[in-house]
């Protein structure tokens, strides 16, 4: 089995596939994981017997022709890894890597699996690479998506080939109660986490937080990860006159203990696959404000059970929402006790059996 994604360096994407690389390495299966990336990138363990090849082979392009250049030698390369690997099958993570994979196998004699992980109606790409999915994705031997919203877009770009739903499973960290080795202040906080990009919405949240920040005067807004827009979100905080209570913490590797010393979590997301982040969040005991859409926060959020669902990029509701829970800490209790329900909700044995399955009936089907 081969699996191919464009990196390891971080994302939810990312994490779940280098899981799954090290569960079917563990059960015995000859798994080799590519990446368009090196490896020197990487943030996530895998199982000492998953073979890791990364074909350094990401980089900026400065004109059209050469970023049909590079995506044409991308192509070959990887098409040689995978040659290299003697899959059964190919596993293929994230929209433009699907199409890469798909254009690469050619007439492969290997099936190739693609697994969309975010919305395509909001996660758009440029036109070529539009189009380009609308020939590849029905060349696919099958798709997983993570949310049955989801099914129903991909089912129109791949034809008659079958889609899976599974969505994602909680992986709990353990608990560590020694809150003087968290990194940034000791003071209570809101927690976010998630790549500083536009799809998070980070710019929303601290609108929101600016708008309150004078009601709960001893709260601050951590927000953990990193990406291009660091530097808008750190100018917006100032503009605000909050730069001083909003931290961005950058990569952790370990999140967990961050947040769960959080006051509750926020999830600002225009959209979402389906939120890794919120799953680990509420599993650490946290309840939740997020914007209601179907791309996930609605499956995993209960409204008024371990959290609030608010309208979609509606900066005054998520801000009403916030001081909600910040006002009545005894409703952030009874919340933190329910939120905690996420890991039987999505648990991870649930997670590899669907996964198992999906891989087994295939590779069956095919092989008949």
């Amino acid at each position: 089995m081969t699996l191919v994604i464009h990196a390891l360096h971080g994302g939810g994407a990312e994490r779940v596939l280098a899981v799954l690389a090290s569960h079917w390495a563990a059960s015995g299966r000859r798994v080799t994981l590519i990446t368009l990336d090196d490896q020197c990138s990487d943030r996530y363990p895998l199982h000492p017997e998953v073979s890791r090849v990364g074909l350094a082979a990401l980089g900026p392009s400065r004109s059209l022709w050469g970023a049909l250049l590079a995506n044409f030698r991308r192509c070959r390369r990887l098409r040689a890894a995978i040659t290299a690997s003697r899959p059964d099958l190919v596993i293929s993570f994230t929209d433009r890597m699907n199409v890469l994979t798909l254009l690469a196998s050619g007439r492969a004699p290997w099936p190739v699996l693609i697994a969309e992980r975010s919305d395509p109606r909001r996660q758009r790409m440029p036109r070529v690479w539009e189009w380009l999915r609308r020939w590849a994705y029905p060349r696919c031997a099958a798709a997983v998506v993570q949310t049955e919203s989801i099914a129903s877009v991909v089912r129109e770009l791949v034809g008659r080939r079958p889609v899976f739903t599974i969505p994602n499973a909680v992986f709990p960290s353990p608990v560590d109660d020694d809150q003087e080795n968290l990194p940034g202040s000791r003071r209570p906080y809101l927690v976010a986490l998630g790549r500083l990009s536009f799809q998070k919405g980070f710019d929303l949240l601290i609108e929101a937080f600016a708008r309150i920040a004078d009601r709960h005067p001893d709260v601050d807004l951590k927000i953990i990860g990193e990406g291009p827009c660091r530097a808008a979100l750190e100018s917006q905080a100032t503009s605000l006159g909050v730069a001083d209570r909003v931290e961005l913490a950058g990569w952790v590797a370990q999140p967990a203990p961050v947040l769960q010393h959080g006051l509750l979590f926020v999830l600002s997301s225009r959209w979402e696959g389906f939120p890794n982040a919120l799953l680990e969040a509420m599993a650490c005991g946290l309840p939740a404000v997020g914007f209601a859409s179907d791309s996930g926060a609605d499956e995993i959020i209960r409204h008024e059970v371990d959290g609030l669902l608010v309208p979609p990029e509606d900066v005054v509701a998520l801000t009403a929402g916030i001081d909600r829970l910040l006002s009545h800490p005894e409703l952030r209790q009874q919340m933190s006790c329910r939120a905690r329900e996420v890991i039987q909700r999505f648990e991870a044995k649930d997670f590899f059996d669907r996964w198992d399955h999906v891989v087994a009936s295939l590779v069956k089907r095919l092989a008949g």
